[in-house]
């Protein structure tokens, strides 16, 4: 379904690992990543093994060092395959347990604050879909991927505050 090819080099070189699927702990077969190159699908990288620590968004296309996915360093020990989704809906509240404003998204958002009357997101319910929320507009800082589920707080999609400065669709092409 889908395919990731890990490089211990930049420009893909040295040695490498490919994957198809979820991987908890990549460290055996590549000791860091410094180029990536996605075949098919959406994939989110963690810097930590076990899904944990940063996160980074990628779609089908070549990434010849680690800048260019906005990696802080050469530190890629998991990664998840995004299942393709034929729609996208989520809902973003204003207090958590989703109370407060409520605002229904289909489309990508640059820029929450423009488009909500509101400056923080407390819970969240992902209705079809996989998205990419970013603390920052324009799709920059600290990344999240938020699977189909609930997300009453902000602590369970794994941020430390309810800043959210934009989100995207999880999908192959825009």
């Amino acid at each position: 379904m889908g395919k990731i090819t890990f490089y211990e080099d930049p420009g893909f070189q040295g040695r490498h690992y490919e994957c198809s699927s979820d991987h908890s702990n990549l460290q055996p077969y590549v000791s860091r990543c410094n180029s990536v190159r996605v075949d098919s699908s959406c994939w989110m990288l963690y810097e930590q093994p076990n899904y944990a620590g940063s996160q980074y968004f990628l779609r089908r296309g070549d990434y010849p060092d680690y800048q260019q996915w906005m990696g802080i360093s050469d530190s890629v020990r998991s990664c998840r395959l995004i299942p393709p989704a034929g729609s996208h809906r989520i809902r973003l509240y204003e207090k958590e347990d989703y109370r407060g404003q409520m605002v229904e998204l289909t489309e990508d958002c640059p820029s929450l604050q423009d488009r909500l009357h509101f400056s923080e997101v407390h819970s969240l319910h992902v209705l079809e879909g996989s998205w990419v929320l970013y603390e920052m507009p324009n799709y920059r800082g600290w990344q999240y991927l938020l699977r189909p589920g609930d997300y009453r707080h902000h602590h369970d999609w794994g941020a430390t505050s309810a800043r959210v400065g934009s989100l995207r669709r999880a999908m192959d092409f825009y």
